[in-house]
């Protein structure tokens, strides 16, 4: 076999599905975990600095949110040693490669491990969109804001006073209705938009969004590829047991028959 069929031979091996599955799982994770991590950063620093200045008012919420930057650490390395073991288990089951190994068998162990694949998965599935709704959260309070600005910007508003206008961000329950000064009115509430920290953690937390989303796409993706490739080892394991009867029958038919040709010499 020459170097170019031995690549394609190769090539053919290769989990493609699993592959792109993997690709789109670790970016959506890279983006949902990076970008949150900022983005919430960037929260509190506006909380901080316009809606509650005293620090006991907003110390629960300080706690929560480094409690999640710390989850976001373990998700963030839980799907990359997750996704690469999918990925290995995408290259043990591809049909491709039992073609390059004929003497593959399949087990009783391989086939719980690939059918506890397909539950962990279903389950990750639908944690993350629980988180991908979650992840919508923030996106939907920074557009409530930044379309409250607009709207004080627009030359068609034809506002008397715009102090009247204000975020008061104590309804949301982030922080309690005892904080100060907890709302922002009138120009106030202009500058926090203009900042810096509101523009980059309100774009952050979009993709933050979008990384979720394409997470649930990945997991649904792997969910597909291990239903089928845990269908395929079933019916491998049907068709070995198959041909181990068969052998044993043909090996039994020929003790038969050399039994019988014995005999039929005995008489003679």
């Amino acid at each position: 076999m020459g170097c170019f069929e031995c690549c394609i031979k190769c090539l053919g091996g290769v989990p493609y599905a699993s592959l792109v599955a993997t690709i789109l799982c670790f970016s959506g994770v890279a983006l949902f975990c990076g970008c949150g991590h900022v983005a919430l950063t960037g929260t509190m620093t506006i909380l901080e600095n316009h809606f509650s200045r005293i620090t006991a008012d907003h110390a629960m919420l300080t706690d929560i949110v480094q409690l999640m930057q710390y989850v976001i650490y373990g998700i963030a390395s839980f799907f990359f040693l997750y996704g690469i073991i999918l990925l290995a288990e995408g290259f043990y089951t591809t049909s491709a490669v039992k073609e390059l190994h004929s003497e593959f068998k399949t087990t009783v162990c391989g086939r719980c491990i690939s059918g506890m694949f397909v539950f962990l998965t279903y389950i990750l599935g639908i944690a993350w969109l629980g988180v991908f709704g979650f992840s919508a959260v923030p996106v939907f309070l920074f557009y409530n804001m930044w379309s409250t600005c607009a709207a004080m910007r627009s030359p068609v508003a034809n506002l008397t006073s715009i102090d009247s206008i204000c975020v008061d961000v104590r309804q949301y329950g982030i922080i309690p209705w005892n904080a100060t000064p907890g709302k922002a009115c009138g120009s106030t509430l202009g500058d926090i938009c203009n900042t810096n920290e509101f523009y980059l953690s309100y774009h952050l937390y979009i993709v933050a969004c979008a990384g979720a989303g394409a997470t649930v796409i990945a997991l649904t993706h792997f969910l597909m590829i291990l239903s089928a490739n845990w269908a395929y080892l079933k019916d491998a394991s049907h068709l070995h047991s198959y041909q181990d009867i068969k052998l044993k029958e043909e090996r039994e038919l020929q003790d038969i028959q050399s039994r019988s040709k014995d005999c039929l010499h005995s008489y003679s």
